[in-house]
């Protein structure tokens, strides 16, 4: 009789164990990485301004152009390379096994590539809300680098200048309230709206220089490894899984990435034709199939874009600002 008792208590115990351990297990979410979110297909995009009349071809003359960039750019201007080599004393890269061969490409096309990057005067501060102040603050400058903090000769200056912030800029937290606020800092909707409008009459000031706003990268939706007692803690008190957070953020980012490339949104009052965008974040969530990145690195696990991404988007944008050039005037 004891024994049968004390092999009773062991099974229960070993039973309680064994439902206690399950609850400490790291459980994935049910969708990999790889695939469209788990949400409604994201709502038809807004179409982007139509350069279709202006040829594509490339300029007769050399082009002095400046990337203002961090770690996603300089992988998007980089070759394809095994090594992750920097210039010396700068975040600029020599190769990248994430790069998209854009600087070849531009220089293929008589562009002048000049890069502004971490640790630089100008390229240190790369958020939504930094480019007002730099724009405001800086703009005298930011004309004139040529590569890193040195400048172009006296007299020259960047017809061209590709600006963008990093995927981190997709989180939006909110729509928030309209009108916004531009100088943030709390990243809404409205606030990024207020910001990129308050940047267009700082553009109207330099009708000779033709500026790409390059959309911030999407966002890879991840599965992090989740305790199913944390996951059971949030379902109880109400609160949204990581991953309902992450799609409220992407359609969020859709939300603003849309208003950003529509000619009735951003430049809908805008007079002057030295303004454009192109839709990196379009490029990598698969011309809008979802509203997240497609192309992510580190076999789809790691926010910046993968080389296949970047070349897809190195390809689409040079005859792109071909056609832009021509439209403001830069090149005949």
């Amino acid at each position: 009789m004891l024994m049968m008792k004390r092999n009773k208590l062991l099974v229960s115990a070993g039973a309680l164990a064994l439902a206690f351990g399950a609850l400490l297990l790291p459980i994935q979410p049910a969708t990999p990485a790889t695939t469209s979110p788990p949400a409604p297909p994201p709502p038809p995009k807004p179409p982007a301004l139509d350069l279709s009349s202006f040829s594509d071809a490339n300029p007769e003359q050399p082009v002095d152009l400046l990337f203002i960039h961090h770690s996603v750019g300089g992988q998007l201007l980089t070759d394809s390379g095994p090594g992750k080599e920097l210039i010396p004393d700068t975040n600029i890269y020599v190769n990248h096994p994430n790069g998209g061969g854009l600087r070849r490409k531009l220089e293929a096309a008589s562009y002048k590539v000049h890069e502004a990057a971490y640790k630089s005067a100008v390229g240190d501060k790369t958020d939504l809300f930094d480019w007002l102040p730099k724009f405001r603050g800086q703009m005298d400058q930011v004309l004139r680098v040529a590569m890193h903090d040195e400048m172009l000769p006296e007299g020259m200056k960047n017809r061209v200048v590709m600006f963008k912030s990093c995927y981190p800029n997709n989180r939006f937290r909110t729509m928030g309230d309209a009108p916004g606020n531009p100088d943030g800092p709390d990243l809404t909707v409205w606030n990024a709206k207020a910001s990129f409008q308050a940047l267009l009459p700082e553009f109207a000031k330099q009708k000779d220089t033709l500026f790409v706003y390059l959309t911030a990268p999407a966002n890879v939706l991840k599965n992090p490894k989740v305790r199913l007692w944390k996951h059971l803690a949030k379902r109880a008190l109400g609160k949204p899984t990581d991953a309902e957070i992450a799609v409220d953020q992407a359609a969020l980012a859709r939300e603003f990435n849309g208003w950003i490339r529509s000619p009735e949104g951003w430049l809908k009052d805008y007079p002057e034709k030295n303004v454009v965008v192109f839709d990196f974040y379009d490029v990598l969530t698969d011309g809008g199939s979802s509203n997240f990145s497609q192309y992510g690195s580190e076999g789809g696990t790691d926010n910046h874009p993968s080389s296949q991404g970047n070349e897809r988007a190195a390809v689409e944008f040079v005859p792109f600002l071909n056609r832009a050039a021509r439209r403001a005037g830069i090149i005949p």
